[in-house]
């Protein structure tokens, strides 16, 4: 049997809620016109720009969310044992390419580096804690404006800009 810890509770249980409220969204008017009627005055203004103002707005809010997110995660987490497991990682790393031809001490290394896993997790689990579901609820919010300019692809335009600006803001801030 599968041993859960209870910050894996945690991250199910917020799963199950994100799945729910993403799903949910046209059926569950009162969540819908909540985040409507927050973020229509706010975020909304900029993706109501003219266009080619409205790309402007949509990068601004790209920013914004990855400058969050990433402030969370520096804020939320033990930044120290982080960048202390990170070194530990990049050393197994290292010797794992010196023991490409030992398949057993290999396979050893593996199963310890499989081992720095639940740790990572553990010390990445209260960022995600108090950013999933508001993620989640905007997402849902930002589709609704992004469909009729972008389609489907607004996603991967986001994803793409959250990396470039998170790259940013991790080195600006030096979060582990």
């Amino acid at each position: 049997m599968i041993k859960m810890n209870k910050g894996m509770i945690i991250f199910f249980v917020m799963f199950i809620i994100s799945a729910y409220i993403a799903s949910s969204w046209d059926s569950l008017p009162l969540v819908k016109n909540t985040v409507s009627s927050i973020l229509d005055p706010s975020l909304g203004i900029l993706l109501k720009w003219p266009n080619p103002y409205n790309y402007v707005g949509f990068i601004i809010i790209i920013g914004l969310t990855s400058l969050i997110l990433t402030l969370a995660q520096k804020y939320l987490s033990d930044q120290a044992a982080l960048r202390e497991l990170k070194k530990e990682q990049k050393i197994l790393s290292e010797e794992m390419k010196k023991y490409k031809e030992h398949p057993e001490k290999l396979m050893e290394l593996q199963k310890k580096q499989l081992e720095f896993l639940p740790k990572t997790f553990e010390l990445t689990m209260k960022p995600i804690m108090f950013t999933t579901i508001p993620i989640v609820l905007f997402f849902r919010w930002f589709g609704m404006y992004l469909n009729p300019m972008f389609g489907g692809w607004w996603i991967l335009y986001y994803l793409i800009g959250s990396m470039i600006f998170s790259g940013i803001f991790r080195k600006l801030f030096n979060v582990a």
